[in-house]
């Protein structure tokens, strides 16, 4: 800002114009930038959320119950109903379990997929996610599309 104080021609009171040419162009360049990133902002994917806290699981006999959880060493522990097994085993468990229930319901041909047994893995909250992708992977490679996880309420009225 400048202030021109006067000219020297017998005026003792000082001029007081305020140079507003920078104010100008400061404000010429925020409504350009408001004029462009505001569309870039507004545009979402329109999306239906549930409105609920949680939603519980159904357990069937025929779920598979996994339990996943970072072992000693870096190495992850994965554990069918409570026995251990490793990433072979688990493969061939899975596989066997899924031809089974196939059979038992009449053949692939008289099977929904409602009635596909889910797989249920509970994850241990220091598990990295190498091992609980790890085992999605297993098990969808032996056949299972449907994976579900298996966590903790938070307690009514209580914090996270």
């Amino acid at each position: 800002m400048a202030i021109n104080v006067g000219q020297n021609d017998g005026e003792d009171t000082p001029m007081s114009d305020i140079n507003t040419t920078p104010l100008v162009d400061v404000m010429l360049v925020l409504l350009i930038i408001f004029l462009i990133t505001i569309p870039v902002v507004i545009q979402t994917v329109p999306l239906d959320l549930p409105k609920v806290e949680h939603l519980p699981t159904t357990t069937t006999p025929q779920n598979v119950n996994l339990s996943v959880k970072a072992g000693g060493g870096g190495e992850c522990e994965v554990y069918w109903e409570l026995g251990r097994v490793t990433s072979d085993e688990l493969f061939g468990k899975a596989e066997k379990a899924l031809t089974d229930e196939i059979e038992r319901l009449g053949g692939p041909e008289n099977i929904s997929d409602e009635e596909i047994p889910e797989v249920h893995i509970r994850g241990d909250v220091n598990t990295p996610y190498r091992c609980i992708g790890g085992t999605i992977f297993t098990m969808q490679r032996a056949g299972f599309t449907r994976v579900a996880f298996i966590s903790e309420p938070l307690p009514k009225g209580g914090a996270k």
